[in-house]
C-alpha cells in the first residue's frame, strides 16, 4: 500500500534484526540446530517477510493484519532471546543487539499500526 516495502525504516530494521539473529545463532550448540536456532531464525525472518507481504496487499485491513503478524513474531523473537540468555547461548553483545533491535522494531510496528488505524 504505497511505497516499496524496501523504503520502510521498519522493514530495514527488521532485516538488520534477522541478520543479527543469524549471526547470533551461528555459534549456538549443534544440538539446537532444530530447536532454538531454527525457531529464532524462522521468527526473525517472519518479521520483514510479513511487513513486505502486507505492503503488497490491497486493503488497509489486510496490511494491518500482516503488520500484526510481524509484531507477534517480534514478541516471539524477544521471548526466544530471553531463553537463549537463560541457557547461556550466543555472545552477550550479539544477544543484546538483537534484543534492542527487536524492541525497536516492535515499537515501530506499533506506531505504524496506530497511524494506519487512525488514518481515513
Amino acid at each position: 500500500m504505497g511505497r516499496s516495502f524496501r523504503e520502510l525504516d521498519v522493514w530495514q530494521r527488521a532485516m538488520e534484526l534477522a541478520v543479527t539473529v543469524y549471526q547470533l545463532t551461528a555459534i549456538f550448540p549443534d544440538t539446537e540446530r532444530f530447536g532454538l536456532t531454527n525457531q529464532l531464525r524462522r521468527a526473525s525472518v517472519s518479521i520483514p517477510s510479513n511487513i513486505a507481504e502486507g505492503s503488497g496487499r490491497t486493503t488497509k485491513g489486510e496490511y494491518l493484519q500482516f503488520l500484526g503478524y510481524a509484531r507477534g513474531s517480534a514478541f516471539e523473537v524477544e521471548t526466544q532471546l530471553e531463553l537463549a540468555q537463560s541457557l547461556g547461548f550466543g555472545q552477550p553483545e550479539a544477544r543484546s543487539k538483537a534484543g534492542d533491535l527487536c524492541r525497536e522494531v516492535g515499537k515501530m510496528l506499533r506506531a505504524m499500526m496506530h497511524t494506519l488505524q487512525t488514518k481515513d
